[in-house]
């Protein structure tokens, strides 16, 4: 079971909490720079003014303990369904097998439901093996290939 915790908007001062988390496992220590913050919070002030984007954090006490974020994409496929796409779901790593990141993901599909979509989505580095079996767990299915083309 989780401990007590809650799940709210991020607000700008959690920036350097969530650059920490995003930098702590072996894939995000090769992409993210702790050290730099201004490109993170440039990121931050656009994300958090739109109204396509929801950036949310996970704080037990006065700790950041957990973040992702949803993007709301409106389609005309699927008639015309709102998808709710998941990116950069982390735990800190004392949090992690705590119940936290099932917490993090049914309060996604919360708000995905809350905003009409019909598809909450995600893609996962193949190396993450782990996260793969915990959002099969969740109900996720590996229904697609996802394809990316790096352009810096």
């Amino acid at each position: 079971m989780a401990r007590e915790s809650r799940i709210r908007r991020a607000e700008a001062g959690d920036v350097p909490a969530i650059v920490a988390l995003l930098a702590d496992d072996p894939l995000g220590r090769l992409r993210e720079d702790v050290e730099d913050l201004a490109v993170y919070h440039a990121a931050f002030t656009a994300i958090d003014s739109d109204p396509n984007q929801l950036l949310a954090v996970a704080e037990r006490g006065d700790d950041v303990v957990g973040t992702l974020q949803l993007t709301f994409v409106p389609g005309l496929s699927r008639r015309a369904a709102t998808r709710a796409q998941v990116e950069g779901v982390r735990v800190h790593r004392d949090e992690r097998k705590s119940g936290l990141g099932g917490r993090l993901m049914e309060w996604a599909e919360r708000e995905a439901r809350t905003r009409g979509c019909t598809i909450l989505q995600l893609t996962s580095d193949a190396a993450r093996t782990d996260a793969h079996r915990f959002y099969e767990r969740l109900g996720f299915r590996p229904t697609h290939v996802g394809f990316k083309k790096d352009l810096a």
